[in-house]
């Protein structure tokens, strides 16, 4: 039988720091990885004392110089077409924002805008090394080819509600939708308790069960929401709610999750709920600091989100990362709560496997080539002490100088610190004016 990789491109990166996230402690040595296809096959270790591989004729070699090579980061929670909004609609508590500067203007959008929009998004992501995201938003359908089209990973989320996105088109989305790209994938979810009927709950219960498929939902953001829920369901809170209705009987994840009790804790690790925190707009919109230490003491898994850009405004995913161990470590009077590392784990191979997407955890033999290069020598990264802990107390986007998805070299900054996109310099302008047309037109409707 002929080799089906034989003709496949082969990249070696060489002269690297390897960063590997495999296990509980960081594993950081000098090596080189050998990519093929859209996999990793090799990973040395320069201290193993032997020769590399045989490099196929015609193989890419590219020079890391001793920077830093770790998985991309995943960003669990977006909304990613937002970008329209950055800037828009801020400094107001979310129901007031939801209400009053969301709701109206997403009333507008069209599905082509959609995707336009998601494609500004998806050029940030790059700049901060993000190689795949967890998407909720209006479009499913036309926001997947935006995402292939640019070659970005995208788990996308229903967020079914009383006002759109039907049970129907969720069933229909989750069977179209999957499969049909190795780049994209669906899952099962809703927008949250509060925006969705009782009827419509047990809908998206019966939908698990059918499926028999993990959920994902807005869960507990602010305290206005679960003290809602509680007087309508008899002093009940989201999660138990949400729980009883069996809509987690296959797991799953809960958005923010910044409001919980200790029962509701007990009931996320009795069904396998884990956490997306989203600190940068919890921050933002007040909505107060997600217990994160009592979840990692009861073995919750935790990943992190940026939410959209915006209630953010930015995707950017350092900024998470510190204000993650950063707010953790005021909630709990303790210097010492939600180390580095535990932190690294959560932005990389914590929310691989929350999103579904457990090939693209680590650095090691038949992972997904999704990867970033951080530039170790700059200020902020010497001297090299703790490069965990460089990378979340002072790291920066400016330190992303690769990203790569799928074995793809999407981003790049080059020597002198220009930004390069594969996507190519005159659709990225193009993106950008397309984009502030599509904001003015929208803001115009809107005050008509």
């Amino acid at each position: 039988m002929a080799d089906s990789t034989k003709n496949e491109r082969v990249l070696v990166l060489k002269n690297a720091r390897i960063l590997t996230m495999c296990g509980e402690k960081p594993d950081i040595f000098k090596g080189s990885v050998a990519i093929r296809g859209n996999r990793i096959e090799k990973v040395l270790r320069e201290d193993d004392g032997n020769d590399f591989l045989q490099i196929p004729a015609g193989a890419e070699v590219r020079d890391c110089g001793g920077n830093l090579l770790m998985p991309g980061f995943k960003d669990a929670h977006t909304h990613s077409a937002m970008t329209f909004l950055r800037s828009s609609a801020d400094d107001m508590p979310l129901q007031d924002w939801l209400t009053q500067q969301v709701f109206p203007y997403e009333a507008q959008l069209k599905p082509e805008e959609i995707a336009e929009l998601s494609k500004l998004a998806i050029l940030e992501y790059l700049t901060s090394g993000i190689t795949s995201v967890m998407e909720m938003y209006l479009t499913p359908e036309s926001i997947a080819p935006a995402f292939e089209e640019m070659g970005m990973r995208l788990v996308q989320v229903g967020g079914c509600n009383n006002f759109s996105q039907s049970p129907e088109l969720l069933e229909k989305w989750y069977k179209e939708l999957n499969g049909k790209s190795s780049l994209t994938s669906f899952r099962l979810g809703f927008h949250a308790q509060y925006t969705c009927s009782d009827e419509l709950l047990n809908k998206i219960a019966d939908m698990a069960h059918e499926f028999k498929a993990p959920v994902y939902t807005h869960i507990s953001e602010t305290a206005a929401e679960v003290e809602s829920c509680k007087a309508q369901y008899d002093g009940k809170t989201p999660v138990r709610v949400l729980a009883e209705k069996g809509i987690f009987d296959y797991g799953g994840a809960g958005y923010h999750l910044v409001h919980t009790t200790p029962d509701d804790r007990e009931i996320m690790k009795e069904h396998n709920i884990a956490v997306v925190t989203n600190p940068g707009s919890n921050t933002k919109l007040a909505s107060g600091i997600a217990p994160i230490a009592d979840y990692l003491r009861l073995g919750i898994p935790v990943a992190i989100g940026t939410d959209g850009p915006a209630s953010n405004n930015c995707l950017d995913m350092f900024r998470e990362m510190f204000l993650v161990t950063g707010l953790a470590k005021l909630r709990e009077k303790d210097a010492s709560a939600v180390p580095a590392y535990e932190v690294l784990k959560m932005a990389t191979s914590n929310g691989a496997h929350v999103m579904g997407i457990p090939d693209a955890d680590s650095i090691a033999p038949g992972k997904l080539a999704d990867l970033v290069l951080l530039d170790l020598h700059q200020p902020n990264m010497q001297p090299i002490n703790n490069i965990a802990s460089n990378i979340v107390y002072s790291g920066s986007k400016l330190n992303v100088i690769m990203t790569m998805v799928d074995g793809q070299i999407l981003y790049s900054r080059d020597e002198n610190g220009a930004m390069k996109f594969s996507y190519g310099e005159d659709k990225v302008n193009e993106i950008y004016e397309t984009c502030n047309r599509m904001k003015d037109r929208i803001r115009s409707a809107v005050k008509a």
